[in-house]
């Protein structure tokens, strides 16, 4: 499969709230990535590719670099658990959540902040440990750029 001329890469999306990303590989074509609910890691999705590119709107939406890491680790604490020190700073964003929630409010810009950096942190935490692992769609580097 070949890129698709002005599509730039990486790229990245949710398709039916699943995030999904679009990275080029070595002999200038795309792979596509989508978020495995059940493990965390990643699954080949080369099949949506169409579908995500010309179909954008409805259950379909561009994200940024931040807002992929952002969307990919709230998923993942929304449906994994376990013991391993990510799942401790899961605990930690939500409770931070569920305490704004109890209070009725808006979470401070302060919560906001620290949430988001927790969830670049585990992100590239979970991302190392899925290379590790030896799945080939890992990148903690995502987040990285984004910190």
């Amino acid at each position: 499969m070949s890129a698709t001329p002005g599509l730039t890469l990486p790229a990245y999306f949710t398709y039916y709230e699943a995030p999904v990303k679009m990275v080029p590989t070595p002999d200038g074509g795309l792979a596509a990535w989508r978020l495995d609910r059940g493990s965390g890691g990643w699954r080949p999705a080369n099949d949506l590719v169409d579908e995500i590119l010309f179909a954008v709107g409805g259950e379909i939406s561009v994200l940024t670099a931040d807002q992929f890491v952002q969307w990919t680790e709230f998923e993942r604490a929304r449906y994994l658990s376990g013991d391993a020190p990510v799942f401790a700073l899961y605990e930690t964003v939500k409770a931070i959540e569920e305490a704004a929630d109890t209070e009725r409010r808006r979470l401070t810009t302060q919560e906001r902040a620290l949430i988001s950096g927790i969830r670049r942190k585990t992100f590239v935490m979970f991302e190392e440990e899925l290379q590790r692992a030896g799945d080939p769609g890992a990148d903690p580097t995502i987040a990285a750029s984004q910190a």
